[in-house]
């Protein structure tokens, strides 16, 4: 008989076989049941996700952390993460607020200083008496230059410089751009006193609700710290001499009389203002404050060092500001912009296209000529008005070719046309 056909009939090779049956099925009954109860933690991961995450969305990172059972006392968000204070805040000696606004303070007060001025003025007598004024200023290089704002400076016959540790120096000023309201001082200082620059960020990536500070001397009380919010950005703001500031930053931070040419600061300390003018009916901080982005500063400072102004493009043409009286006696096909009255022989605006005016009229007191270009758009920017080009060429150079849109004899041409530097006193404009 076959040996194999033997073993098969065998009931040692049946119960062996039976127990490795029973065994495959008992693997695979715990394989299923595995399996299963692994699903079911994972749908329970999943539902538990979803609570998680509304609760994250409606009570934010720290309703999340209570439902865990966490006291939390304050929360941090930084490039880095998120920082949490736990605890009973009797642990503590700051909230984790008041340590970032100790930081701010501590890292940026030693770059600002106090400034006053003495100008000269005359009394209802007519008598010559010195003017004191007071404002503030920030240090930006170990060479003792100084940044703040024009108007602070302007005018001053003497200028003096108070330091952190209460050192005093005088000044002298090195450059000025009023329509950006900036100005740059110079002190000189004994070779063993080392100054702290201000740290330079960026106002390019604020965002509106963001907390600043603003560090200055208002109404002469040295280095006050005032804390609010960027309530706007790229606010236009037109100041005293006609000319429009644009992106300005807006801010609900206190700012007084003296905080002006003093930082405004982001929550690591960095500077992404000056503090420059406030809106008030009072003369006295509402809640509606000024800086002039720290973006601005940055690309005017080398200018002012250099040339004591800022090197900007201008169009070497008479230009007049139309008024209804020239629309209508021209008969004109626009309301607004500005008269090519002349333009320079020889000069870049001519050989770049623009058109002059052949009728020579009175206008007030000056001559101009009818019958020229009208200017309605330089650089991308509509012209309306004399602080329209301001704005449009604000950021130009000498050199720079723009794009310049007139209006000739009802039809629009846009013409390519090489700029000249601004000349001292706009003796190429008739206002």
């Amino acid at each position: 008989m076959d040996k194999n056909k033997h073993l098969q009939r065998h009931p040692i090779w049946h119960m062996v076989r039976s127990i490795l049956i029973g065994v495959l099925v008992v693997v695979i009954a715990i394989g299923i049941v595995i399996w299963t109860r692994s699903l079911r933690q994972k749908d329970q991961l999943e539902r538990q996700r979803e609570v998680l995450a509304d609760v994250l969305d409606r009570e934010g990172e720290l309703g999340l952390l209570e439902l865990a059972g966490v006291t939390v006392n304050d929360i941090f968000y930084g490039e880095q993460g998120v920082s949490v204070f736990l605890g009973d805040m009797s642990a503590y000696s700051y909230s984790a607020e008041e340590m970032r606004n100790i930081a701010i303070y501590e890292l940026a007060n030693k770059s600002v200083v106090h400034i006053t001025t003495v100008s000269i003025g005359l009394n209802t007598f007519l008598e010559v008496l010195p003017v004191q004024g007071t404002g503030s200023g920030i240090i930006i290089s170990e060479d003792g230059y100084i940044l703040t704002n024009a108007h602070v400076v302007q005018n001053a016959a003497q200028l003096h410089i108070s330091m952190h540790d209460g050192a005093n120096y005088e000044a002298s000023l090195v450059g000025m751009d009023v329509e950006n309201d900036l100005a740059v001082l110079k002190v000189e200082l004994p070779p063993q006193v080392l100054l702290d620059p201000i740290t330079i960020g960026t106002a390019s990536t604020l965002k509106v609700g963001q907390k600043v500070v603003a560090i200055g001397n208002p109404f002469g009380y040295d280095r006050t710290m005032t804390i609010g919010t960027v309530s706007g950005l790229g606010r236009p703001v037109r100041t005293e001499n006609n000319t429009v500031i644009n992106g300005m930053i807006q801010t609900d931070a206190a700012i007084n009389p003296g905080n002006s040419g003093g930082p405004l600061l982001n929550s690591r300390g960095e500077m992404v203002g000056i503090c420059t003018t406030i809106h008030s009916t009072t003369g006295g901080s509402q809640g509606i404050g000024f800086a002039v982005p720290v973006d601005t500063a940055i690309s005017v400072i080398p200018d002012l060092i250099k040339f004591g102004k800022v090197m900007r493009g201008w169009l070497d043409i008479t230009m007049v500001q139309l008024d209804p009286s020239i629309v209508e006696y021209a008969d004109l096909p626009v309301s607004g912009g500005l008269l090519v009255s002349q333009v320079r022989p020889g000069g870049k605006a001519e050989k770049g296209g623009l058109k002059g005016g052949t009728q020579r009229v009175q206008y007030g007191s000056a001559i101009i000529y009818l019958g020229g270009d009208v200017i309605v758009e330089v650089h991308g920017e509509p012209v309306s008005e004399y602080a329209d080009l301001y704005s449009a060429l604000v950021d130009t150079h000498p050199g720079e070719t723009v794009e310049v849109v007139v209006i000739r004899k009802g039809e629009k041409k846009v013409l390519q046309v090489e700029l000249v530097e601004r000349p001292e006193g706009m003796e190429w404009t008739v206002r």
